[in-house]
């Protein structure tokens, strides 16, 4: 029964390691893109170019 208090407080002690390392994250701007969703709609897709050659 104690290892299941143990594997509880481990399993707790690494999920708040996570989140405080996430809101770090979130605080320092990483994953802020201000940039990329005001210009998405002016890239144009690729096309895909046919490699079937036509001879005469």
């Amino acid at each position: 029964m104690s290892v299941i208090y143990v594997l509880l407080t481990i399993s707790i002690v690494v999920a708040i390691f996570f989140f405080v390392a996430f809101i770090i994250a979130v605080r320092s701007g990483q994953f802020d893109d201000s940039y990329t969703p005001s210009v998405r709609m002016l890239f144009e897709d690729e096309l895909v170019k046919d490699k079937t050659t036509t001879k005469n």
